[in-house]
């Protein structure tokens, strides 16, 4: 890795996290997230997240959750920060991230909100393509 890219965790809806290497750039974050970036601060380590600013206006897919009642929507990175700038995440923040947001998460709909659960990719993947609903396969409770 050369001094001019940072190791960052990139994190798509529907998908396990990856550990990309990028340059340290704008145009990289742009290229991974979307056009309008934005930086927030969620943890006390000089970790942050950078998502697309305007996820919501473009009706990206809910992602991760965010705190204890918001999600972030459409894909994102999470990386390390410093008064210089964008770093390297730690192999301690890789793994400790990666754990975080390893399982993708589906987003069931609710009348008021969404009620969030851990799946597998192909899970993900089937439930987008049911329309966001869940499908139960009924139990055999055999003859009675």
């Amino acid at each position: 890795m050369s001094e001019n890219e940072i190791r960052v965790l990139y994190v798509q809806p529907g998908k396990y996290p990856e550990e990309r290497t990028i340059p340290n750039t704008y145009e990289a974050r742009q290229k991974l997230v979307g056009e309008d970036l934005t930086v927030c601060h969620p943890w006390r380590d000089n970790a942050c997240i950078i998502s697309n600013d305007a996820a919501q206006d473009l009706d990206l897919p809910p992602n991760r959750l965010y705190g204890y009642d918001g999600c972030i929507a459409g894909s994102f990175i999470v990386c390390g920060d410093s008064d210089d700038g964008l770093i390297s995440l730690t192999d301690e923040q890789m793994a400790y991230y990666e754990k975080l947001y390893h399982h993708p998460i589906a987003f069931l709909p609710m009348v008021h909100s969404f009620l969030p659960m851990k799946c597998t990719p192909e899970q993900y993947e089937q439930f987008q393509r049911d329309g966001n609903k869940l499908k139960v396969k009924p139990i055999d409770h055999g003859e009675r």
